[in-house]
């Protein structure tokens, strides 16, 4: 299925997006990495760009605009935990531009392309905090959830072309992201975090199947959908957790 395909991903240098590279090669892609470190696991080119300013993302997309893609897997993220006044200008703007204008900004200069050919895939990997909005990831959260509003309004978009769209939205995963103060999170709250090998397998799984919306990991999947119908009950169930996080930010 996916034998011979040209696959251009961006993340592929952390934990997670390493593995699903990985993934994806062993099923017989092509992958070419986009980002500011070559990844150390086995791709077949590297394509050096900084997706967090402005002039990055669109020397990155002028670069792979009128190349021959068959997926798009927008997968590199950042991330700020703690109080949105504790998080600076600067890591404020550079966080929405990786997670949120990259990932536009890429689907864009390759649509044309795959809506020439027929056929193609946009992936983009988002966040359960994409659609309950956690208290203390609130950047992160606002900008998952714009990548998952993209994801639906361009799959409608596209619709007939040839062209589907795959939003993936895993709960926390243990890799660099993780920081030790999240870890404390964590075990005061009972988050769950899972091990990047299952969550890369998922992906891969999603993008074979060409699936539309996936939501990883239970109750989280669940809390997605009770959270869009009874917002109200979700912020009195996080409100205890919510709590305990903003002690970490007293000491």
């Amino acid at each position: 299925m996916l034998e011979g395909k040209t696959v251009l991903i961006t993340g592929a240098s952390g934990g997670l997006g390493a593995l699903v590279a990985e993934q994806l090669r062993a099923e017989g892609a092509r992958i070419v990495a986009l980002g500011r470190s070559r990844p150390a696991g086995s791709i077949d080119q590297f394509l050096r760009h900084d997706l967090s300013t402005p002039e990055g993302i669109e020397a990155a997309a002028q670069a792979v605009a009128d190349r021959p893609w068959d997926l798009l897997v927008n997968l590199a993220g950042a991330q700020h935990f703690g109080p949105v006044e504790q998080e600076t200008p600067a890591q404020l703007v550079s966080g929405y531009l990786v997670n949120l204008v990259a990932p536009v900004r890429l689907a864009q200069a390759v649509a044309p392309g795959m809506k020439a050919r027929g056929s193609g895939q946009v992936v983009n990997i988002g966040s359960i905090f994409g659609s309950i909005n956690f208290a203390h990831f609130a950047t992160y959260s606002s900008a998952k959830a714009g990548l998952r509003g993209f994801s639906q309004a361009l799959r409608r978009e596209l619709a007939g072309t040839g062209v589907d769209v795959t939003y993936v939205a895993p709960r926390a995963v243990r890799t660099a992201m993780i920081s030790e103060r999240v870890l404390e999170f964590a075990k005061l709250t009972q988050m769950h975090i899972d091990p990047p090998e299952a969550t890369a397998a998922r992906i891969v799984a999603a993008i074979k199947a060409r699936r539309r919306d996936v939501y990883l990991g239970f109750p989280e999947a669940f809390f997605v959908r009770l959270n869009a119908l009874l917002p109200g009950l979700v912020d009195r169930a996080l409100s205890a957790n919510d709590r305990k996080a903003a002690r970490l930010f007293a000491r």
